[in-house]
This record gives structure tokens, C-alpha cells and sequence, in this order.
């Protein structure tokens, strides 16, 4: 893996593959930028450079104690994309990684960004009145709830029908990828941050093509918060995955790829290298 320094002296790490338009991937709470292997191998394939991005505290990145916010997350993004150099990349998020991709839009706009991709990730965890998509049972009574990590909802998709997905991706990999504690102390702030914040109006707000992709049986929210997120942006459109839980890249990571590699063919005309 690369690695680069952060302006707060924390060292990240990234994989950078391939060559034609760029297209960078977030990885979720606790994963590794090594959970994306099958898209990316998807994406490689097709002709387009694959960048899988280790977050802080995630994966072969540092662990500080420090900037673990959704603001610093969304900074640590636009740090990277300033290494690579690239004037136009398509940024796809998953889970906490779509939200990371709101908070860099929110700091800094979406000049650089050929399109967004958000998989299985509501904008606004916290139930109200006028938001019923967010995470399951989560509401102003127990506001900090994941303050020792995830909750178990007892919803969605039983565990063990991703069973045959996960072994296909430890196949690929040659073992299990390396996923962090999710109660680790170091990350708990991030996992609080991370649930209060409301990104709803910048996925309304953001001027690029936008996908908002949802796992019909997620284990964590209800499939209609994809439709929802981008209901004021004329430039958005949702789609629901069938058969499919929350790790959308590991339970249907091949209809995610054609999804995927079909918005590249419409935000990036020409970005793919063929001769890859």
C-alpha cells in the first residue's frame, strides 16, 4: 500500500491501481479498504483506476486518538484526492464511507467529482417525525447508544445467508480481511459523531451526478432512505438491491459492479482505459 501524511501528521493508507478515471473507494466503519476486492477487481477489469482507501483507525492506517469526526474523515478525503493530483475522480462510499463522502462535499464542494456513489447509507441515522429511515430504533431517548459500538437491530437479512458471500471474498483475499474492534476506544467518538450528524442537505445540495444505492433487507435502516436522500436533486436517482443486506459489496457484489460500471459510463464518457 501507499501511505501520505495528513496536515495533523497522521500517516494513511491507500492502494492505487489501474489507469483511466480515477474512481475512489471509502470503506465502512471498522473495514479495510481490502473488503472492496471484488469491486475493485470488477473495476480494474473494466479499465478505470481503483483507489481503496484506508481511513484512519481502518485497516493499515494509523490509529491516533485525535480527529476521530466525520469533519476530519471528510478533510483526511480531500487530503488524499490532493495527492492524487486528479482534476475529476468518482468517489463510492459504503456505510460510514458514504457519510465521509457528505462531509467532504459539505467542506468542499463537488468541483473535483465526476459523480457519488453512496452504498446502504442513510443520511441521517437519528429517527424523527419527518425522517423514519434512519437506523432502526435509534431516536432522541438513546441518543448515545453507540457510544459502545452497533447496535444489534434483529432486523434485515439473517447473518447466515451472507455466509456463501463472505467465503467468496475470503476466497479472493486468501483469508478473512482485517476488520477493526468496533468498540474500540480510539474510534467510540467517531461511531457517537457519526450518528448525531444530518447530511441530508448536502446529498439535496450537491451539484454532480449522485447515486444512493440500498440493500432491500439492510440489517440497519429501511431501503427507502436511498429514495429519500436525493428526493430534492434533480441530478440523483436510488436504486434498491434485491437479496441483498447491509455489505452490499460483499452480498451482491456483482449487481453492485454492473449498477456501479453503468453511472461510470454515464458521469466518466470516455474515462475508462480499454487497454488496461
Amino acid at each position: 500500500m501507499q501511505r501520505f501524511t495528513t496536515s495533523d501528521g497522521v500517516r494513511l493508507a491507500y492502494d492505487d491501481e489501474g489507469s483511466g478515471h480515477p474512481v475512489v473507494l471509502v470503506n465502512g466503519y471498522c473495514a479495510p479498504a481490502s473488503a472492496w476486492v471484488l469491486t475493485r477487481d470488477a473495476l480494474l477489469a473494466a479499465g478505470y483506476r481503483v483507489i481503496a482507501f484506508d481511513r484512519r483507525a481502518h485497516g493499515e492506517s494509523e490509529t491516533p486518538m485525535f480527529g476521530q469526526r466525520m469533519a476530519r474523515h471528510g478533510r483526511d478525503l480531500a487530503e488524499l484526492l490532493d495527492v492524487l493530483g486528479e482534476p475529476s475522480v468518482t468517489l463510492v462510499g459504503a456505510s460510514m464511507g458514504g457519510n465521509v463522502i457528505w462531509a467532504y462535499v459539505d467542506q468542499q464542494g463537488t468541483d473535483r467529482l465526476a459523480g457519488v456513489v453512496v452504498v446502504d447509507q442513510t443520511p441521517r441515522m437519528l429517527n424523527t417525525a419527518d425522517w423514519p429511515y434512519g437506523f432502526y430504533g435509534f431516536d432522541e431517548r438513546n441518543a448515545y447508544v453507540f457510544a459502545t459500538g452497533v447496535p444489534a437491530t434483529g432486523r434485515g437479512r439473517p447473518a447466515e445467508l451472507s455466509a456463501p458471500a463472505i467465503a467468496r471474498l475470503v476466497e479472493r483475499l486468501g483469508g478473512p480481511p482485517r476488520y477493526r474492534q468496533g468498540s474500540a476506544p480510539e474510534t467510540a467518538g467517531l461511531l457517537v459523531d457519526h450518528s448525531l450528524q444530518d447530511w441530508r442537505d448536502v446529498a439535496e445540495r450537491a451539484a454532480c451526478p449522485v447515486l444512493m444505492v440500498a440493500g432491500r433487507d439492510s440489517q440497519l435502516w429501511p431501503c427507502e432512505h436511498a429514495a429519500a436522500a436525493i428526493a430534492g436533486n434533480p441530478r440523483g436517482r436510488a436504486i434498491v438491491i434485491d437479496d441483498c443486506g447491509h455489505a452490499v459489496n460483499i452480498d451482491r457484489p456483482d449487481r453492485l459492479n454492473e449498477e456501479l460500471l453503468r453511472f461510470l459510463a454515464e458521469v466518466a464518457p470516455g474515462g475508462a482505459d480499454r487497454g488496461a
